[in-house]
């Protein structure tokens, strides 16, 4: 969940690792450092905190303004808090090898025991014993950096990508991935090591995706990759994202632009969709069932996609937590999992896949990153085409993976691709433009929502897992306790909690459940709760802030109704002074379990 940047070549290493660890910083922020080597020696520098603050402490101490190599790190922590102790790079004994590393070593407090009688920790994560284990491996085997780098991997457990480079050999960084992102970007001046791709797109599109196994030695002229001490040849892969997609293009916060950009996403997805149909619709088999697996917010997209699926297409489907799903005594058999991650890379969700296919199942991936480790392991892709997404709290990706499931059920059922089901999906992009016109009315709710402490989110049927998700993006941003219930579900208990501080937001379209919400709404109001309504009805109830949404088939709902929560969720953190882009305890990809 850190990022990971390295560059070797023949330009300035500080024009390349400052701008990439600033695209890289919504990974994690709460540290950041980079080092360079310069006169035969190592010069780190890092900071507690965001990536500013990492610059305003360059121009305050003797660093290199020049160098031709360096890595660099921005972290979100789990082994020690965040400190400049704990912030990466992390040095050995001699200060000739330094390392970053995104991931967990398992087995770290072992190796530091052992270690402990001859070598001295700075820190307290688990990333400083692979410094010391390299140091180790060239002191006591005299064996070359590469060797000693490779000796000391295989002492590690757990999930990792490493960059390290060593002072002696000062023409080249090595690198590693084992369940961590990891690719390498071509440059006509040098080669760029990253976790992830938004930050190589101001220097290329061409890039190398790592696979687990992987260590490469990158040097100014030349990639050589190695898995399980045999070379392999890898082709890069051309990446057709814009750059103009990566800034904020004049709005305020990057989620802001993201929730903007959600009618061009949902029609982008359409396109590719169609384009990959008949190829689709030609490797499935009616009698199989599916299980979706994701989570956080794939998850809730899941859902939705369940319900789809079970009623246009009228297939069984089961929906599991990615984290729970691999630990259980599932029967995979005779079987189709999708598997949803936006990154590709989501630790939970690519273990959940692996395993369903060790046991027979075959591979549905719905992701946003082509060439991710997720993709390269499916059966079958479906891309979602939303462009690279900065915000941490996912939005515009949401849009994209539910409608790839609307689509595949309507794909499942038999229909055509000029059926009624796309037609009027090819219509909502026009509604959400409808919905996304209501911003400054949203806001001026938005300054009631940040007067409260908790909050439900209810909904019914389709409705449900929307609900799940505003109350996902409610607590994400702006801290407020927020929990989505089944709106039927309220009279079981949680009414209890229902007081006039206590606000509650339903989800009520015009749907075959909608006098049942409407019900459930009266309970709430009777029992003096603050009430937000989201509806296309005309219904106005006294005393409850109605935000009226454009009328579509109540099967497509959702995609109108998701994007005035995550305003909501958006306006409420900003009028709370939060950091929308960058929460709290939070990082975008999530490559530790």
């Amino acid at each position: 969940m850190c990022g990971i940047v390295g560059y070797v070549g023949e330009t300035n290493v500080l024009y390349v690792l400052i701008p990439a660890l600033q695209r890289l910083e919504y990974r994690g922020y709460d540290s950041a450092g980079i080092a360079v080597i310069k006169d035969g020696k190592i010069k780190i520098a890092k900071k507690k905190g965001k990536i500013s603050q990492l610059i305003s402490y360059l121009s305050e101490i003797d660093f290199p303004t020049y160098a031709n190599i360096g890595i660099g790190h921005t972290r979100w922590a789990t082994h020690g808090e965040p400190s400049d102790s704990n912030a990466h790079p992390h040095l050995d004994c001699t200060e000739k090898i330094t390392v970053v590393h995104n991931g967990i070593i398992e087995n770290f407090a072992e190796i530091k025991s052992e270690l402990l009688s001859s070598h001295s920790f700075s820190s307290e994560t688990d990333t400083e014993v692979i410094a010391h284990l390299i140091e180790e491996e060239i002191k006591t085997g005299k064996v070359d950096f590469e060797t000693a780098f490779e000796r000391a991997i295989s002492k590690i457990d757990g999930t990792w990508a490493i960059a390290s480079f060593y002072s002696d050999e000062p023409d080249k960084i090595i690198c590693a991935r084992k369940g961590a992102p990891l690719v390498i970007g071509i440059w006509d001046k040098g080669f760029i090591i990253s976790s992830d791709i938004p930050s190589l797109l101001p220097f290329t599109r061409k890039i190398i995706p790592l696979d687990d196994g992987d260590i490469a030695v990158v040097s100014p002229k030349s990639i050589k990759i190695k898995n399980n001490g045999v070379p392999v040849e890898k082709k890069y892969i051309e990446i057709n994202w814009d750059i103009s997609q990566a800034e904020k293009g004049g709005f305020r916060h990057f989620m802001l632009k993201e929730i903007f950009e959600q009618p061009h996403v949902v029609e982008d997805t359409i396109k590719e969709f169609i384009s990959i149909w008949d190829e689709v619709k030609s490797k499935f088999f009616q009698d199989k069932r599916f299980i979706i697996t994701a989570c956080g917010t794939s998850y809730h997209a899941g859902l939705l996609g369940k319900l789809w699926l079970e009623h246009i297409a009228r297939v069984r489907v089961d929906v599991e937590y990615a984290s729970e799903l691999r630990y259980k005594d599932f029967d995979f058999r005779d079987s189709v999992l999708i598997a949803i991650s936006q990154s590709g890379e989501t630790a939970d969700t690519l273990e959940a896949a692996r395993k369903a296919k060790a046991e027979g199942s075959e591979i549905i991936s719905l992701v946003n990153i082509l060439g991710s480790t997720l993709a390269r392991e499916s059966d079958i892709v479906l891309h979602t085409n939303a462009g690279p997404e900065i915000g941490v709290a996912a939005t515009k990706t949401f849009l994209s993976q539910i409608t790839s499931l609307y689509l595949l059920a309507v794909m499942l059922s038999g229909e055509n691709k000029n059926s009624e089901f796309i037609k009027n999906l090819r219509r909502i992009p026009d509604k959400i433009n409808q919905v996304l016109s209501q911003n400054e009315f949203i806001e001026s709710i938005a300054e009631d929502v940040s007067n409260f402490k908790h909050a439900f989110y209810l909904g019914r049927w389709l409705s449900y897992p929307v609900a799940m998700e505003g109350a996902l993006k409610l607590k994400e941003i702006s801290y407020i306790h927020a929990e989505a219930y089944p709106a039927g579900e309220m009279k079981h208990g949680p009414i209890a909690l229902i007081s006039p501080e206590f606000l509650s937001v339903f989800i009520a379209p015009q749907d075959r459940v909608f006098k049942k919400a409407i019900s459930n709404l009266m309970e709430v109001r009777a029992r003096h709760g603050k009430i937000i309504l989201l509806s296309d009805s005309q219904i106005q109830v006294p005393e409850v802030t109605t935000i009226t949404i454009p009328s579509v088939p109540e099967l497509l709902f959702p995609f109108v109704s998701t994007p005035v929560l995550q305003l909501l969720a958006y306006h409420t953190a900003v009028i709370l002074g939060h950091d929308v882009d960058q929460p709290r305890n939070l990082a975008k990809s999530v490559t530790v379990e």
